[in-house]
C-alpha cells in the first residue's frame, strides 16, 4: 500500500515539475515573440538592436530588463534614432512596468488599445518622437508616469484622462492639442507634475484645480488660456513651480498665491494681467525666481521685497510700475539678475545695489531714473550685462566699472553722463557691445589705450569728444562703429582700412578734414558709410566702386571735388547715395542708384545729367565729324569679325580636347584619363594623377589639383560615368569643379580643382556669425542650382561639413560625388547627416539633401553636430534643437564663438533655426524644396543696410 502511494506521489510530482517548466517555456516564448514582433516593425539605423537574436536570452538584450522569473519588466530604447510605427505587441508584454522610447523618430499613431488592455505598465515615455493622431481613449489604472510631450499629437484631451488614478507625472506639452482642459483631470489627486505647455488649448483654468492637492509643478504656458487666474490655486500647498506664461490671462494676480509657502518659481509673463502685485507675494520666502514681465501691472514695489532673501531672478520689465526702485532690493543676498526696464520708475538707483548678492545682469533702461550710477554694481566681479540707457542719469561713469573685467555688454546711451572716459574702460577685454551715445561725455579718445579684442559694436555718437581719432580700438572684430556728432578733428587714419568685419561706419557731423583714404575700400563688408557734414577735400575714391556690399553712401556737406567715379553706378548693392553740397562737377553715372536719385541728394554741385537725371541740366557734348563715325563703324565690324574667327577656333579646339580620352599602361593595367575642363585638357598628365590618391594635392604641369579614389570600383554601373560627365559640365561659384576622371578595370579616381581653403568642420570654431551666415547661403544656392537649374537634377547624397570647403573669401565649395559612386567619404549614407528614410544610395533624393543641409545649419548656429557624443547617448540633436527654438533664449544654445552677435542678430538666428527644423522634418514631404529653401534663406538674410542702423540697436 505504501509503495503504491509512493508511486502515485512520485508521478504527481513529475507531472507538476513538467507542467512548471512547460509554463516557464511558454511564458518565455510569449515575451520573445512579442519582442521580435516589435523589432520587425522598426528601423534601427545604428544597429543598437543587432544583438536581439532568438539564440540569446532576451534578458541580456540591449535595453531589456527582466525579473527573477525571466519576464520582461522594462525596456529603455531612448535616444537611438529608431524609426517606424509603434507596434501594439510592445504593450502586450504582461509584466512590463517601464517603457522608455523617448527621443527617437517613431511616427504614425499610438496604438488604440494602449490604455484599454490590462497592463502592469507604470512608466511610459514617448517624448520627442513624431507621433501623430489623437491620444488613445481609455485609462490605465496602474500608470504613474505618462510623457507624450514633443510629438505632433492633435485633437482634444478626453475625459478618460480622469481614469489614470495613480498618475503622478502627466506631460503632454509640445503638441498640437486643442480644446479645453477636461474637468475630469481634477480627479488625478495623486498628480505631482502637470505639463500641458506649448499646445493650442483654450478656455479658462478651472477653479476645481484645488482638488489636486499633490501638485508640485504646473506648466500651462504657451497656450491660449483666457480669463482670470483662479484664486483656488492658492490651496495647492505643495506647489513649487507655477508657470502660466504666454497666454491671454486677464484680471489681477490673486492674493491667494501668497499662501503657497513652498513656491520657488512664479512665472506669469506675457499675459494681460493688471493691478498691483499682491503684498502677500513678497512673503514667499522660498521664492527663487519671480518673472511677471510683459503685462500691464502697475503700482509701486514695496520695501517688503527685502523678505525674499532667496530670490535670484527678478524680472518685472515691460509693465507700468511707478515710484522708486525699493532700497530693500540692495539687501537681497542671493540676487543675480534684476531687469526692470520699460516701466515708469523714477528717483535714484539704490546706491548699495550690488553690494550684496552676485549680480550678473542689471537692466533698468527706459525709465525716468536720475542721479548717479552706483559704484558697487560690479562688486561681485560677475556683472556681464549693464543696461541703463534712456534715463536721466548724470555724473561721470563710475571708476569701478573700468575695472569690471567680467563686463560683456554695456549700454549707457541717452542719459546725461559727463566727464572723460575712465582709462580702464577701454581695456575691458570681454566687452563686445559698448554704447555711450547721446550723453555729454568729453575729452580726447586718442590718448586712451584701446585694448578691447572682443569689441564688435562701439557708439560714441552725440557727445562732446574732441581731438583726433585713434588708429585702432584694439579689435579686429568691429562690425559697427559710430563716432558721429562730436568735435573730432584731423584725418581718418588709414589703419581704419584694417577693420575687415566693419559693416556700418559713421563719422558724420564732426570737423574732420583731409582726403578720404582709399584704404576704406578694403572694408569689403561695409554696408553703411556716412562721412557727411565734415571738411573732407579731394576726389571720391574710385576704389569705392569695388566695395561688394555697399548699400548706403553719404558724402554730403563736404568740400569734395572732381567727378563722380562712373563705376560707382555699377555697384549692384548700392541703393542710396547722397553727394549734395560739395564741389563736384561732370555728369552723373547713368546706372544703379543714380538712375532715380533724388534732386536733394545731388544739389549744391556743378553736376549735369539731363532731364531724367534728378532735374540736372543737360551735359554739353561735342558732335563728331561724319568721317570719324564711319571709321568707328568700320573698326567695330573688323573687331566683330576677328572675335568670331577666334570663337570658331576655340570651339574647334575645345571639341577636340574636351572629353577626349588619353590612355596609358602601368603596373595596374590600362588607365584612361578623361578631362571635362578645356583649360586643363593639355595640362593634366595621367602619371601625375596616379602618383597621388585620396584627397592629396597633385601638381600636373604646374597646375594644382585634388584627387579622390573610388572604392568598390567594379560594382559601379557603366551608366554612372555618363552622369559623371554631366557633373563635369557644371559651373557654379559654390561647387568645386570636377576636372576629370581617371579609371581602369581595377579602380578609379575623380579629379577636382584645387581650392585654397579648409574643410568646414575644421574651420567652424574660428568663424564669426557673419561668415557662417554667408556659408549657409552659399550652400543653399548650390542646392538650388543642383536640383532646379541643371538640365538633369544632381543629387549629393553625402552632404556634410567634411565635404564642404571654405575658401579664402568665406565661400563654401561643395565637393560632389554622385550617389552611384561609393566613395571613401567620412559621411556616407547612414551617417549622422543622413536622412532617416535613407537606407541605400538609391534612396537619396532632393529631400534627403535638404535634411543634411538642416543639420549643417544647426551646427553653424550651435556648434553642435549629430555625431557629438552627447547626442549619441542622451538625445537626438533635432529634438534638442526643437527645444532650443521653443525656449527662445539664445544664450542657452547659440555657439559660444558667435554668442556676442546673438543679441544683435537674434531674429536672424531664430529664423534660421526655424528653417533648420523644417529641413530636418521626419516626413520628407514636410521639408522645403531646394528652390523654396534658397528663397527662405535669402529672405531671412537680406542685406543689412537698414538692419545695422542705430535704430535697430536701440530696440535690443
Amino acid at each position: 500500500m505504501t509503495t503504491e502511494i509512493s508511486k502515485n506521489m512520485g508521478g504527481t510530482l513529475i507531472a507538476l515539475i513538467f507542467l512548471f517548466f512547460f509554463n516557464i517555456g511558454s511564458s518565455y516564448g510569449d515575451d520573445l515573440d512579442l519582442l521580435l514582433s516589435f523589432k520587425s516593425s522598426i528601423n534601427d539605423p545604428f544597429r543598437y538592436l543587432s544583438g536581439w537574436d532568438s539564440l540569446v536570452n532576451f534578458c541580456h538584450w540591449n535595453g531589456i530588463t527582466c525579473n527573477n522569473s525571466s519576464r520582461v519588466t522594462g525596456m529603455d530604447l531612448s535616444c537611438r534614432n529608431i524609426t517606424g510605427n509603434l507596434s501594439s505587441s510592445l504593450f502586450q508584454l504582461p509584466y512590463v512596468e517601464i517603457i522608455n522610447l523617448s527621443n527617437n523618430q517613431f511616427s504614425g499613431e499610438i496604438p488604440s488599445q494602449i490604455f484599454t488592455a490590462p497592463s502592469s505598465l507604470k512608466y511610459l515615455n514617448l517624448n520627442g518622437n513624431n507621433l501623430t493622431g489623437e491620444i488613445p481613449r481609455g485609462a490605465n489604472s496602474a500608470l504613474e508616469t505618462l510623457d507624450l510631450s514633443n510629438n505632433v499629437l492633435s485633437g482634444n484631451i478626453h475625459e478618460d484622462i480622469g481614469g489614470f488614478r495613480k498618475l503622478r507625472v502627466l506631460d503632454l506639452g509640445g503638441n498640437l492639442l486643442m480644446g479645453k482642459i477636461p474637468n475630469a483631470i481634477t480627479n488625478l489627486t495623486r498628480l505631482e507634475v502637470l505639463t500641458l505647455a506649448s499646445n493650442q488649448l483654450v478656455g479658462e483654468i478651472s477653479s476645481e484645480i484645488s482638488k489636486m492637492k499633490s501638485l508640485k509643478w504646473i506648466y500651462l504656458g504657451y497656450n491660449n488660456f483666457s480669463g482670470k487666474i483662479p484664486p483656488q490655486i492658492g490651496e495647492l500647498s505643495s506647489l513649487n513651480h507655477l508657470d502660466l506664461v504666454y497666454n491671454n490671462l486677464t484680471g489681477e494676480i490673486p492674493p491667494a498665491i501668497g499662501n503657497l509657502s513652498q513656491l520657488q518659481y512664479l512665472f506669469l509673463y506675457q499675459n494681460h494681467l493688471k493691478g498691483q502685485i499682491p503684498a502677500s507675494i513678497f512673503g514667499l520666502k522660498n521664492l527663487i525666481s519671480l518673472d511677471l514681465s510683459d503685462n500691464s501691472l502697475s503700482g509701486e514695489i514695496p520695501e517688503t521685497i527685502v523678505q525674499l532673501q532667496n530670490l535670484q531672478i527678478l524680472h518685472l520689465f515691460s509693465n507700468n510700475f511707478t515710484g522708486e526702485i525699493p532700497v530693500g532690493i540692495s539687501s537681497l543676498s542671493s540676487l543675480q539678475a534684476v531687469q526692470l526696464w520699460s516701466n515708469k520708475f523714477k528717483g535714484e538707483i539704490p546706491k548699495d545695489l550690488g553690494k550684496k548678492g552676485n549680480l550678473t545682469v542689471v537692466d533698468l533702461s527706459t525709465n525716468s531714473l536720475t542721479g548717479k550710477i552706483p559704484e558697487n554694481l560690479c562688486r561681485s566681479g560677475s556683472l556681464f550685462k549693464l543696461i541703463l540707457f534712456s534715463n536721466f542719469l548724470e555724473g561721470e561713469i563710475p571708476y569701478s566699472l573700468s575695472h569690471c573685467k567680467s563686463l560683456c555688454r554695456v549700454r549707457l546711451q541717452n542719459n546725461r553722463l559727463s566727464g572723460n572716459l575712465p582709462p580702464g574702460l577701454t581695456k575691458l577685454e570681454l566687452v563686445y557691445f559698448l554704447d555711450l551715445s547721446g550723453n555729454n561725455l568729453s575729452g580726447e579718445i586718442a590718448d586712451r589705450k584701446w585694448k578691447m579684442p572682443s569689441l564688435q559694436m562701439l557708439s560714441l555718437a552725440k557727445n562732446r569728444f574732441t581731438g583726433t581719432l585713434p588708429r585702432s580700438f584694439g579689435s579686429n572684430k568691429l562690425e559697427n562703429l559710430d563716432l558721429s556728432e562730436n568735435y573730432f578733428t584731423g584725418k581718418i587714419p588709414k589703419a581704419f582700412g584694417n577693420f575687415s568685419e566693419l559693416m556700418s561706419f559713421s563719422l558724420s557731423h564732426n570737423k574732420l578734414s583731409g582726403y578720404i583714404p582709399e584704404e576704406l575700400s578694403s572694408c569689403t563688408k561695409l554696408v553703411n558709410l556716412d562721412l557727411s557734414h565734415n571738411q573732407f577735400i579731394g576726389r571720391i575714391p574710385p576704389s569705392f566702386a569695388q566695395m561688394p556690399v555697399l548699400g548706403e553712401l553719404d558724402l554730403s556737406e563736404n568740400q569734395l571735388s572732381g567727378t563722380i567715379p562712373k563705376n560707382l553706378g555699377k555697384v549692384a548693392s548700392l541703393v542710396q547715395v547722397n553727394v549734395s553740397h560739395n564741389h563736384l562737377k561732370g555728369s552723373l553715372p547713368v546706372t544703379g542708384a543714380f538712375l532715380a536719385i533724388n534732386s536733394s541728394a545731388v544739389a549744391g554741385n556743378e553736376l549735369c545729367g539731363g532731364e531724367r537725371m534728378a532735374g540736372l541740366p543737360l551735359c554739353k557734348t561735342h558732335r563728331s565729324p561724319v568721317w570719324w563715325f564711319l571709321v568707328t563703324c568700320l573698326l567695330v565690324v573688323l573687331a566683330l569679325l576677328l572675335i568670331l574667327a577666334m570663337f570658331v577656333m576655340f570651339v574647334h579646339r575645345t571639341r577636340h580636347h574636351l572629353g577626349s580620352i588619353n590612355r596609358v599602361e602601368s603596373e595596374d593595367g590600362k588607365w584612361e584619363l578623361q578631362v571635362f575642363d578645356s583649360k586643363a585638357s593639355k595640362s593634366i598628365l595621367i602619371n601625375d594623377v596616379l602618383s597621388s590618391m585620396n584627397g592629396k594635392n597633385v601638381a600636373s604641369s604646374g597646375r594644382k589639383l585634388v584627387t579622390k579614389e573610388i572604392n568598390e570600383f567594379g560594382s559601379i554601373p557603366s551608366t554612372v560615368w555618363d552622369e559623371v560627365a554631366e557633373i563635369g559640365k557644371l559651373s557654379h561659384p559654390n561647387i568645386a569643379k570636377l576636372i576629370g576622371t581617371c579609371k581602369s578595370e581595377k579602380g578609379g579616381v575623380l579629379i577636382y580643382e584645387f581650392i585654397d581653403g579648409r574643410i568646414l568642420s575644421e574651420v567652424l570654431s574660428t568663424l564669426s556669425w557673419d561668415r557662417r551666415r554667408k556659408i549657409a547661403v552659399g550652400i543653399a544656392r548650390a542646392l538650388r542650382f543642383l536640383h532646379c537649374n541643371c538640365s538633369k537634377k544632381v543629387l549629393i547624397g553625402d552632404l556634410c561639413p567634411e565635404n564642404v570647403i571654405v575658401d579664402g573669401k568665406d565661400e563654401p565649395r561643395l565637393r560632389l560625388s554622385l550617389p552611384g559612386l561609393l566613395m571613401d567619404s567620412k559621411c556616407i549614407i547612414l551617417s549622422a547627416y543622413a536622412a532617416p528614410e535613407t537606407k541605400e544610395r538609391k534612396d537619396v533624393s532632393e529631400k534627403s539633401d535638404i535634411y543634411a543641409f538642416g543639420l549643417i545649419l544647426i551646427k553653424l548656429l550651435t556648434g553642435k553636430g549629430p555625431s557629438d557624443p552627447e547626442f549619441s547617448t542622451l538625445e537626438n540633436i533635432i529634438e534638442w534643437a526643437r527645444y532650443c527654438y521653443s525656449d527662445g533664449h539664445l544664450d542657452m544654445w547659440v555657439d559660444s564663438m558667435i554668442k556676442p552677435s546673438a543679441s544683435i542678430f537674434q531674429n536672424e538666428m531664430v529664423q534660421l533655426m526655424n528653417i533648420a527644423l523644417h529641413c530636418t522634418a521626419c516626413d520628407p514631404s514636410a521639408r522645403p524644396s531646394a528652390s523654396d529653401l534658397a528663397k527662405s534663406m535669402e529672405r531671412c538674410l537680406r542685406p543689412r543696410s537698414r538692419v545695422l542702423g542705430l535704430k535697430f540697436y536701440s530696440t535690443i
